[in-house]
């Protein structure tokens, strides 16, 4: 699998309703953390994940974290 862009090194830190949301796996969206589609014709997917209720979270967008779409500090650690 090919490496995703790495849209920024910090995570976006954001209130999120609740409903479902679609983040960017790729790195190539222009509406970070949010997919807009920009992964056609590659073999990324956004990752859809339900928020039950609204709440601030931190939202990765190095597209290296271990859990997505949450940021788990894995940016720190990128060369």
């Amino acid at each position: 699998m090919s490496e995703p862009k790495i849209a920024a090194r910090r995570p976006a830190v954001i209130e999120l309703a609740a409903g479902r949301h679609a983040y960017c796996s790729c790195g190539q969206s222009a509406k970070q953390p949010f997919c807009d589609g920009a992964h056609a014709g590659s073999e990324f997917r956004p990752v859809v994940f339900e928020m039950a209720e609204a709440k601030t979270v931190a939202i990765c967008q190095c597209k290296h974290t271990g859990n997505a779409p949450y940021c788990d500090g894995t940016h720190s650690r990128l060369p």
